[in-house]
């Protein structure tokens, strides 16, 4: 069992200027149990310096060519804690998110990571489920069972039909996975490639299935670009390859692609 007094750090991943930035830090501050705050960014400009002192949270800057694995890295690796959420400066937290992760991990001595269920936030409005995240809800039953998310097969089969984890609902046991988390090649699917292979190794995936993080679906976001440009496509198929042979993966993709309708506005 995790020690009672142990350290979370949120680590608000930031770029350029979004105007979702303000809100996003607006719901860490609301969290009931608080957790420490940081802002990390590649794209230093007056804006985020801004907002970093609204809240009065730090703001740590990295040198160098904007990169979504190198700066991910970098805003794991800065927080200075046991346990890092890599926040998505679009996304909205619910104030029970560090609640509900410190009755779990107390509870589970081997966690890799601790996930959340996710309920999208398109056109600024907490609506229903889309059949997106109906699907990966029902993908992660198996990791209701603390027994089943212990074994490798049972979270690589999570995965298998597609990345059923919410990223920015995530957080890292930094003392089991040490530094840079992020080694994927891609682009897109640096989160469903870093899920895969976290789900090889030994330990736990400690879920709880509530609806903590509104994910935010909008013309802006990396994910809608991706599909614009047709590297999402390409990303997807390849992912699919390290579960499947090639004609289900032919299979699944034709399916797979009408998902893609869920990111248009």
């Amino acid at each position: 069992m995790i020690d009672n007094n142990f350290r979370h750090v949120f680590s608000v991943s930031a770029y350029k200027e979004s105007p979702y930035l303000d809100e996003c830090l607006e719901s860490l501050k609301k969290q009931r149990q608080q957790s420490e705050i940081i802002i990390c960014t590649s794209t230093p400009c007056d804006f985020i310096k801004n907002i970093a002192q609204k809240y009065e949270v730090p703001l740590y800057i990295r040198e160098g060519k904007s990169d979504i694995r190198d700066d991910w890295n970098f805003a794991y690796n800065t927080a200075a804690g046991d346990y890092v959420t890599i926040a998505h400066q679009d996304d909205v937290y619910d104030p029970l998110y560090t609640e509900e992760m410190y009755k779990k991990l107390k509870d589970t001595d081997d966690s890799i990571m601790f996930l959340t269920d996710y309920i999208p936030l398109k056109n600024g409005n907490k609506g229903d489920r889309d059949i997106n995240s109906k699907i990966r809800r029902l993908l992660r039953i198996p990791l209701k069972s603390r027994f089943l998310s212990k074994k490798k097969w049972v979270r690589k089969l999570t995965l298998a039909f597609g990345n059923s984890i919410c990223c920015p609902s995530v957080t890292y046991n930094k003392g089991s996975l040490g530094e840079n988390v992020f080694t994927s090649e891609y682009k897109f699917n640096i989160d469903w490639d870093t899920f895969y292979k976290l789900s090889q190794k030994e330990g736990s995936f400690a879920y709880v299935d509530k609806p903590l993080v509104w994910y935010r679906i909008h013309d802006e976001a990396t994910s809608k670009a991706f599909i614009d440009n047709q590297l999402r496509l390409t990303e997807d198929t390849n992912m699919f390859r390290q579960f499947w042979p090639a004609w289900i993966v032919k299979l699944l993709m034709l399916f797979y692609r009408k998902a893609y309708d869920t990111y248009s506005s």
